[in-house]
């Protein structure tokens, strides 16, 4: 990478970027999250052909991490190594996101590396363990451009109940507070380190999915933090506010397992 010209740097950046933004539909009224809304969950695979594994995909995600399906691994098997990085905050109608621009470090996955590109917030929490919902849910999500990988999108979930405020939020505060119901609305909000999420965490799930969003797209790798974190009810009631009223609850509902594996990630001795 030393020998690479900053221009063609640049340009690998911006492809990287711009294929994310192609992973998830980013026009929120193309669709809901009202189930019984005629473009709600339940309809979401019927109104374009490009999402049609939002209906007939076997891989779909959110599931609940029961233990029927727990098969656990006494080792390590990703490492995180997060950087500050030039990052907006932007309303999309249906979520409230940070996007990195540059390297803002990435995820360690069996030798390969999955940058971090952005994250958003679910209220509730989209997944859930052993039948319980959360408060909130955020999703850090990265993608390889590595040709050779089948699996390129990875997914790091991490929830959240009530309690002390998120100090990670609490810096966001007033920039959200600034675009409650401005879709499209983006603000600059200069050099973020995602490492202050502080989503380290020695126990994790680990199963096969696919985007919560449409287009629905299969073969995302998610890992689901077992820690639980704290946000505040004021932190929830306002990333609720600044969304558009229809997605003020943006979680979609749980999936058929279908016979998947889930994955529990947990080293002999490990405290979290």
């Amino acid at each position: 990478m030393k020998n690479l010209d900053p221009i063609l740097i640049v340009l690998l950046i911006l492809i990287a970027s711009e294929s994310t933004s192609a992973q998830e539909v980013e026009d929120e009224r193309e669709f809901e999250y009202a189930e019984n809304g005629e473009k709600g969950p339940t309809k979401w695979g019927e109104m374009k052909k490009e999402w049609s594994a939002c209906s007939n995909g076997s891989l779909q995600s959110p599931i609940d991490m029961s233990n029927e399906r727990v098969r656990v691994i006494s080792q390590q098997e990703k490492k995180i190594k997060y950087t500050a990085a030039n990052a907006t905050l932007k309303n999309r109608g249906h979520d409230i996101q940070i996007q990195w621009f540059g390297d803002a470090g990435s995820v360690v996955i069996n030798g390969s590396d999955y940058p971090l590109r952005q994250a958003h917030w679910h209220s509730p929490s989209e997944h859930t363990i052993h039948g319980r919902s959360y408060d909130m849910e955020l999703h850090l999500v990265h993608l390889s451009t590595d040709p050779n990988l089948q699996n390129n999108i990875y997914v790091l979930g991490v929830l959240y109940k009530i309690g002390k405020p998120d100090k990670f939020l609490t810096k966001l505060i007033t920039n959200i507070r600034s675009m409650i119901d401005k879709k499209g609305d983006e603000v600059a909000v200069g050099m973020i380190d995602a490492t202050d999420i502080q989503v380290h965490n020695k126990k994790y799930y680990r199963y096969m999915g696919s985007l919560t969003v449409p287009p629905c797209t299969e073969r995302v790798i998610w890992t689901i933090n077992k820690k639980v974190k704290t946000v505040s009810v004021d932190q929830v009631k306002l990333l609720r506010e600044a969304v558009h009223d229809y997605a003020e609850k943006n979680a979609r509902p749980l999936q058929p397992k279908n016979s998947r594996e889930i994955f529990l990630y947990s080293p002999v001795n490990a405290n979290s």
